[in-house]
C-alpha cells in the first residue's frame, strides 16, 4: 500500500497555520468533553465543572506529555540544550508523561470539588481513549512513529523513512488503545461499578495493548533498545502499568459500587 501523502498542514491563513496533529488534540478534548457531560450526573458534578475538569486534564496532557518525553526520551538532549524542553513545535510528546500530569490533575481537582481520587479516576477512565485515538491518528498523518520492516499486504511505504513497506503501527495504536479500549472501558462502565475497577481496567489493557503494539513499530531513534536485546522504553514504561492496573483490579473487588453523588461543586478553600 502506498501512503496517503498528507500535508501535515491542514489549513493557511496568511502566517496562521492548522495542522492536523493541533486538531486531532482539539477532537480528543471535544470528544471527552462531551463523553464526560452527557455523565456528570454519575459523580455529581454540574456541567460547567465538567469543563473546568477538561481544562485540568489539557494542562495535565500538555505539560507532564512533554516533560515526560524530556525525562523518558531525551534527557540527553535536554542536558545539552536545556531550551529545547519549550520548543514543542519540534515534536515530542510521552502518553507516560501526559499520564502523570492527567493524575496530578485529576487529584487537584478532586480536592477542589471534594470528590475521591479513585472515585474520579474511574470516571475519567472510559472516555481518556478517545483521545488517544485521534492523536495516533495525527502521527499517522505526521509519518511518526513509523513500523518496523513487513511484507504483509497492507504494508505501507513512508515517504520519509524511503521505498521499505513498513507496519502502519500508528493505526494499530489507534485501533487497540483507541478504538478497542474505548469501546471495552464504555461498555464496562455502563453501569456503576466497584470503586477502582475502571481505573484498573485502563492500566491494564493500554499498558497490555501498548506492550503488544510496540512489536510492530521501530524502536525510538535515540535510544533503540533498551533491555534483553528487545524491548523499547514503551514496553518498559508499560510493565508498571499492567501491575498497578493488576493491583486496582484485586484491590476493587472488596471495594463499594460507586453510585451517583450529590457532590459540593464549590471550589475547597485553600
Amino acid at each position: 500500500m502506498h501512503y496517503p501523502n498528507f500535508d501535515p498542514v491542514l489549513l493557511q491563513l496568511g502566517p496562521f497555520k492548522v495542522h492536523w496533529y493541533g486538531l486531532m488534540y482539539v477532537i480528543g478534548f471535544l470528544g471527552a468533553w462531551l463523553l464526560a457531560r452527557s455523565r456528570a450526573h454519575r459523580l455529581g458534578i454540574s456541567r460547567q465543572a465538567v469543563s473546568d475538569m477538561i481544562f485540568y486534564g489539557a494542562l495535565g496532557v500538555v505539560l507532564g506529555g512533554r516533560l515526560g518525553y524530556v525525562l523518558f526520551y531525551g534527557l540527553d538532549r535536554f542536558w545539552q540544550d536545556p531550551s529545547w524542553i519549550v520548543r514543542v513545535w519540534e515534536g515530542g510528546m510521552s502518553f507516560h508523561g501526559g499520564l502523570i500530569g492527567v493524575l496530578v490533575a485529576a487529584l487537584v481537582f478532586a480536592r477542589r470539588h471534594r470528590l475521591g481520587f479513585i472515585q474520579l479516576t474511574d470516571f475519567i477512565a472510559p472516555i481518556v481513549p478517545v483521545g488517544l485515538g485521534a492523536g495516533r491518528l495525527g502521527n499517522f498523518i505526521n509519518q511518526e512513529l513509523p513500523g518496523r520492516e513487513s511484507t504483509l499486504p497492507w504494508a505501507i511505504d513512508y515517504p520519509r523513512y524511503g521505498a521499505v513497506l513498513r507496519h502502519p503501527s500508528a493505526i494499530y495504536q489507534g485501533l487497540t488503545e483507541g478504538l478497542a479500549l474505548f469501546v471495552i472501558l464504555w461498555w464496562v462502565s455502563r453501569k456503576p461499578r466497584q470503586r477502582g475497577l475502571m481505573s484498573g481496567l485502563f492500566m491494564l489493557l493500554y499498558g497490555a495493548f501498548r506492550f503488544f503494539t510496540e512489536f510492530f513499530r521501530m524502536p525510538d531513534e535515540q535510544l533503540g533498545f533498551v533491555a534483553f536485546g528487545w524491548m523499547t522504553r514503551g514496553q518498559e514504561l508499560c510493565l508498571p502499568m499492567v501491575l498497578i492496573g493488576l493491583a486496582l483490579i484485586v484491590w476493587s473487588r472488596r471495594q463499594p459500587i460507586d453510585q451517583p453523588v450529590a457532590a459540593d461543586t464549590t471550589p475547597a478553600a485553600s
